[in-house]
């Protein structure tokens, strides 16, 4: 059956190291489109982080839709209906910002439209986050974020040496209430059980009325791995990790070697 949405991961699949989009990869992708194909960019990050590359990439028509903070938003880019949303509460940031703190991490909690830390001394992976994001960074006490903020998700951030010895003590019980992802080697994402970049793919693609079997996503970090799994074609990146690679169907060129664009040519275009 014919592809008819591809869900597109951004940090390390669809950008290069320099967090750009090799001209090639921009060609395909604008092909589909004039195609009918839709074009979803399914990130980690918020709606401020991906504007240069929707504009980039002409993905702001009528038709056009995003998958951001990991599945927690579903958006129209043109006329910024929401399609789903999963967000988290108050008494979910006071749990994990006491988690973060028993685990010596640093955490910082994001809304639609800032970034949040209680960290008096910030983490430099905090800075770099807000900077490449486009978010403020502030700084508030837990009981002000508490009051103030309704998170959208929340990140442990750290050295990733740090990180990974905090993520094996993260007692079984958080894994059942929240979904926890390792994004980077230096962020684990939190966020509410009903979140994910696959359940995102597929209450977008129930919602265009397009079947499991002509969805493709294509990823390289374990955040992508639920769409990965949910899409009827799944494509890992050359320079993904080995658990993507084993749940893809096929493994394509890295994203310095226009590997999204080798994956358009064989199975969308």
């Amino acid at each position: 059956m014919s592809i008819k949405l591809v869900a597109i991961d951004l940090d390390g699949t669809l950008l290069n190291d320099h967090h750009e989009i090799n001209q090639p990869v921009v060609d395909c992708i604008k092909e589909a489109r004039k195609q009918g194909i839709y074009v979803v960019l399914s990130t980690g990050r918020p709606l401020s982080g991906t504007k240069k590359q929707i504009e980039t990439l002409g993905l702001n028509q009528l038709d056009d839709y995003i998958i951001t903070y990991n599945g927690a938003l579903v958006l129209n880019t043109n006329t910024w209906e929401i399609i789903a949303e999963h967000g988290l509460t108050r008494e979910n940031y006071l749990e994990i910002d006491h988690l973060a703190r028993l685990l010596n991490v640093h955490l910082h909690v994001a809304d639609k439209e800032a970034m949040y830390t209680a960290n008096r001394d910030i983490s430099p992976y905090t800075i770099l986050e807000s900077y490449l994001v486009n978010l403020p960074l502030h700084y508030r006490t837990p009981e002000e974020i508490a009051k103030e903020v309704l998170p959208t998700k929340m990140m442990m951030i750290d050295d990733p040496e740090l990180l990974s010895e905090a993520f094996k003590k993260i007692p079984a019980e958080f894994f059942e209430k929240y979904t926890i992802v390792r994004s980077t080697p230096f962020f684990i994402e939190v966020l509410n059980p009903n979140t994910s970049k696959g359940l995102a793919l597929k209450e977008l693609s129930e919602h265009l009325g397009i079947q499991q079997s002509e969805v493709m996503a294509i990823g390289d970090a374990e955040n992508d791995l639920s769409m990965i799994e949910f899409a009827g074609t799944g494509v890992a990146m050359g320079n993904a990790s080995e658990t993507i690679k084993a749940a893809a169907e096929y493994t394509v060129a890295t994203n310095l070697e226009d590997g999204v664009k080798e994956a358009f040519e064989n199975w969308v275009l």
